[in-house]
């Protein structure tokens, strides 16, 4: 997707601190429960990707607390980049790589990053098209080695409705500056998992009113 800066202030909001991280209030609220998903779903040992790994304040938590995971984290955005890289140096963990340029919803990048065991997607997809959404979830199936893990963590619609205030502000916000992107329907998601071929679907209600959606890739 070519890097959208027409993006209501609402939607990315971060401040560069003196150490060349980052830091954003709303990754910040979220990551703990972000965590405590992920340490109960995703695989003792393995491969993890995290796509769209914005500031770089997530993908540090969650491998501080997988230890048995070897995590890659990835953006498109350089200076969000260098913020994960800051953020990584400050850790001295070994199972963290630095950031990797992937754009999520451009065709072709699973060929270079298989076999993962596990995949986490974060706050994105209201921030993208359905198109750029399938492909995004094309490629993490196809990325994905025999038993992977997707995990997909946003603002959604449920069943084709907003349910709170906020949503429905932040939405109407996002498809005024871009009438492509929005919250996207969480059964609408469901189906184009099982396109793809991933199964074992389920749903997660997260604090703020997010949901969690969670697929296994058949052996």
């Amino acid at each position: 997707m070519p890097l959208r800066v027409n993006l209501p202030k609402s939607a990315s909001v971060a401040t560069l601190t003196q150490d060349g991280k980052l830091f954003s209030s709303s990754a910040a609220r979220n990551v703990q429960a972000i965590v405590s998903l992920v340490r109960q779903r995703a695989p003792m040992r393995g491969n993890a990707l995290e796509l769209a790994s914005g500031t770089g304040q997530h993908i540090v938590e969650l491998a501080r607390a997988t230890p048995g995971l070897n995590w890659q984290p990835t953006e498109i955005d350089s200076h969000r980049r260098e913020s994960i890289n800051a953020h990584v140096a400050h850790t001295g963990l070994s199972n963290i790589a630095l950031a990797m340029e992937l754009d999520a919803t451009a065709p072709g990048w699973s060929t270079k990053n298989n076999e993962q065991d596990f995949i986490l997607l974060a706050n994105l997809l209201h921030l993208i098209s359905e198109t750029e959404t399938k492909t995004l979830i094309r490629e993490a199936s196809l990325a994905l080695a025999p038993g992977g893990q997707l995990i997909i963590y946003g603002p959604f619609k449920r069943n084709n409705n907003l349910t709170s205030e906020g949503d429905l502000t932040f939405h109407a916000s996002l498809q005024a500056t871009d009438s492509e992107i929005g919250y996207k329907n969480n059964e609408d998601v469901f189906v184009w998992g099982k396109e793809k071929g991933l199964t074992s679907s389920i749903q997660i209600d997260m604090p703020a009113n997010n949901l969690a959606i969670c697929w296994r890739k058949p052996h």
